[in-house]
């Protein structure tokens, strides 16, 4: 799949992207940042380097909103879906991934969800019974004690 490609696009349809495999990651994000905006129990996100991410339509139609000090989020101002995050270095360097919602994916990817992130920030009404690893803490990735 190395040199596969899949698109994706926001709901409305007036951004569309292309992203190259191999992604770098895919996951289920609990945090409030990800929940709120999304409006979501959680949101699965996947990421590829800035290189291996194409914008094919509508890159004007894109708003961008600063949601940390490191990270800026973009989401179609037509449809107001929530497609990117690209995370900028702590010390101003270019971003080495984009952030992409799995659910704005036209097609599958090279790899199933395989982690909970900021999962004791869930939802107090969301209640997950995979196998999966959850993972929180101050960095969001600390594996977490079996009853979390």
């Amino acid at each position: 799949m190395a040199d596969a490609s899949v698109t994706g696009s926001c709901f409305c349809g007036a951004v569309a992207f292309e992203i190259d495999l191999p992604t770098l990651f895919c996951g289920h994000c609990h945090c409030s940042m990800c929940r709120r905006p999304h409006g979501a129990s959680f949101v699965t996100w996947t990421a590829v380097p800035p290189e291996q991410f194409r914008i094919k339509e509508g890159e004007g139609e894109l708003t961008t909103y600063q949601s940390s000090h490191h990270g800026r989020r973009q989401f179609c101002r037509t449809c107001g879906s929530q497609l990117f995050c690209w995370h900028e270095g702590e010390d101003g360097t270019p971003p080495k991934m984009i952030d992409v919602t799995l659910a704005s994916l036209h097609g599958a990817i090279d790899r199933e969800p395989a982690v909970h992130v900021f999962y004791d920030s869930r939802a107090d009404w969301t209640v997950v019974h995979d196998a999966l690893p959850k993972r929180g803490g101050e960095s969001g990735t600390e594996l977490l004690d079996d009853d979390a």
